[in-house]
């Protein structure tokens, strides 16, 4: 559901997307999810309004902790996933997409 609400935003704001991998068909699990993180300057994960944000250059989080926002029940990275630049997005929040490509809300 949240995969459908990012692209519905993206599109509603004319957003673009250079690549789309398919979550059921190519899994990202622990230890690659790290390692993109770990390549990050920051990881923001979204669960509905609860938003959390690592700085992953002057103070990342440990693995485990990492892990804890970013992987999903099934054991892998959860859906969406996006990277901005040097930011990893996971989980879908407006406010987070708004800001991330600069976009304001409506009036």
């Amino acid at each position: 559901m949240s995969c459908q609400r990012a692209q519905g935003f993206l599109e509603s704001v004319g957003g673009s997307v250079t690549a789309i991998q398919n979550a059921k068909k190519d899994r990202i699990g622990p230890d690659e999810a790290l390692e993109l993180a770990r390549k990050m300057a920051k990881v923001v994960a979204a669960r509905g309004k609860k938003v959390v944000t690592f700085d992953m250059r002057s103070d990342p989080p440990d693995d485990q902790t990492l892990l804890d926002q970013i992987i999903g029940p099934s054991g892998n990275l959860r859906a969406p996933a996006a990277v901005a630049g040097e930011t990893l997005v996971v989980g879908f929040n407006e406010d987070i997409y708004r800001k991330l490509l600069s976009v304001d809300r409506p009036k």
